[in-house]
C-alpha cells in the first residue's frame, strides 16, 4: 500500500472532503504511475480521483460500522512516525548509512 495514503476511518470529528480527495489522488497517482498527468490526461486522471473520492466518502461516511471507540489522529500520526523510523532503522541496516 501506498505509505502516503494515510488511515480515514472510525475518526471523530470524520475525515474531511480535503483528507479523502488528498488520498485518492494519491491511490490514483500509485496506479496510474503519473504523479503529473499531461494535458491529454488530465482530464480521465480528475475524473478517476473524483470517482475514488465519492467511493470512499460513501464507504468511511455511510457503509462501514464500528463498534469500538473513534481513533486518535495525534496516536495514528505517532504510530505512523514509528513505523517511518522503524523502516528507516531496517534501510540503514541494509544498506549501511
Amino acid at each position: 500500500m501506498c505509505r502516503n495514503i494515510k488511515l480515514l476511518h472510525h475518526f471523530e470529528p470524520p475525515a474531511t472532503e480535503e483528507e479523502i480527495r488528498a488520498s485518492a489522488l494519491q491511490y490514483v497517482r500509485k496506479v496510474s504511475g503519473i504523479t503529473r498527468p499531461s494535458q491529454a490526461n488530465r482530464e480521465a486522471f480528475e475524473q478517476a480521483v473524483d470517482a475514488i473520492t465519492a467511493i470512499t466518502a460513501r464507504l468511511l461516511l455511510e457503509q462501514l460500522v464500528t463498534a469500538g471507540p473513534p481513533r486518535d489522529r495525534e496516536r495514528e500520526r505517532e504510530r505512523a512516525a514509528e513505523r517511518g523510523q522503524k523502516r528507516e532503522a531496517q534501510l540503514r541496516a541494509r544498506y549501511g548509512g
